[in-house]
């Protein structure tokens, strides 16, 4: 346990769909891979005997006293919590605590449920006085992966301040990373609270919050892939709404609708991941040339395409290709389509002038733009050096 009044950071990246969008449903093969924008978590160990926790991005500070939450433990026996199920009745103990609906999809609402739910099943035998704070680069709602960012950094600093895992953080290093041990059990941990937020998550963005760098998803199993080259990209929000469920649907109802047709379009889909998969390797074990970031932007046209014929395009990411290859530059959307989010390759020799008219262009159609990179590490512990000051400001403020 951590002692009065110590604390401790935590980061965690979110993630983007390289390849292989709608793939994951259909039990092909997709590529994720994570984003150098990450959601950082401050812990800090106290006697007041409360828990709080505040969220900045979402205007949120809720703190209970540990005697209010102690009953909610009522009926939890043993090594209950160690099973990696959702206990449904202490769900329901939670939601009639908090007076959040079964229906509720308000992401304050869901943040909370699953804050609470881990915290009391981590610290089931002795709840502990801490302030958790949680601030976050990634914009929520845009999938992108913040809830999965989220729950990775919840699970491995409480896991952390219970002692189940270690503090792996030297006083000689600024960041550092759990065992594979370690960091499976932060991953276990994290997709309860996916399931919380989601219902029936598939396990990638909490995986990829996790590992970090590029993992393969195919049929449920998800692998990570050995050391990838980081790759520069424009990551765009086209600000435009969309329901994943509904563009899901859809493409499901295209495949019943034109098997014949719409099969084939998923088996290519799958053969792009795969091919990007092998030129990422081959970047790893070689010095990555131009004929590889070619293939890239080839396979990134490619696989546009096949979206649009999935009918999960959007006018919004159209112009966002345009505006793109206009200046060279090779675009696609990443997630559920329809809106959302894309992502644009760029290359080592991509002139700072044409990235800087790329993004000007980019806001003035009413999106929001960021330069940043892909294949970032997974979860970390950090001391209060290794971040920034406006970070640590944000954090410190409660």
């Amino acid at each position: 346990m951590l002692p009065v009044d110590g604390e401790f950071f935590v980061s965690a990246p979110g993630k983007v769909i390289l390849h292989g969008e709608h793939s994951v449903v259909h039990g092909k093969v997709a590529l994720a891979v994570s984003l150098n924008l990450r959601t950082y978590l401050r812990l800090q160990s106290t006697s007041s005997g409360e828990v709080c926790i505040n969220l900045p991005n979402i205007d949120t500070f809720l703190s209970w006293e540990i005697t209010a939450l102690q009953p909610l433990l009522a009926g939890c026996k043993g090594e209950w919590r160690w099973i990696f199920e959702l206990d449904a009745d202490l769900l329901k103990r939670l939601r009639e605590f908090t007076g959040i609906s079964d229906d509720s999809i308000d992401t304050r609402s869901m943040a909370v449920l699953a804050f609470l739910y881990m915290y009391l099943t981590v610290f089931a035998e002795s709840l502990a006085s801490i302030t958790v704070s949680v601030w976050s680069e990634l914009p929520t709602g845009a999938g992108l992966g913040s809830s999965a960012a989220y729950n990775v950094c919840l699970s491995a600093a409480l896991l952390s301040a219970r002692g189940t895992i270690s503090s792996p953080l030297t006083p000689q290093q600024e960041s550092a990373r759990w065992s594979k041990e370690e960091m499976e059990l932060i991953n276990r941990w994290a997709f309860m609270g996916e399931k919380i937020i989601h219902g029936n998550p598939s396990g990638v963005d909490n995986a990829v919050g996790t590992w970090g760098g590029f993992l393969r998803y195919h049929a449920g199993n998800i692998t990570p892939l050995s050391w990838v080259p980081i790759l520069r990209i424009l990551l765009t929000n086209t600000k435009v709404p969309r329901s994943t469920k509904v563009l899901v649907s859809g493409v499901k109802d295209k495949i019943n609708k034109f098997p014949s047709i719409m099969n084939p379009v998923l088996e290519s889909v799958s053969a792009v991941s795969c091919t990007c998969e092998q030129t990422l390797t081959e970047m790893a074990a070689h010095r990555p040339s131009a004929e590889h970031y070619d293939i890239l932007e080839e396979l990134i046209d490619i696989n546009q395409h096949h979206l649009n014929v999935m009918g999960v395009g959007h006018s919004s990411l159209d112009t966002l290709c345009r505006v793109t290859l206009a200046r060279g530059l090779h675009s696609k959307l990443t997630g559920a389509g329809g809106g959302g989010c894309g992502i644009t390759l760029l290359r080592p020799e991509t002139d700072t002038s044409v990235i800087q008219s790329t993004v000007e262009e980019l806001k003035a159609c009413g999106f929001d733009c960021w330069e940043t990179s892909i294949g970032a590490p997974g979860v970390q512990q950090h001391s209060s050096a290794a971040l920034s000051q406006d970070i640590l400001k944000i954090l410190n403020s409660y």
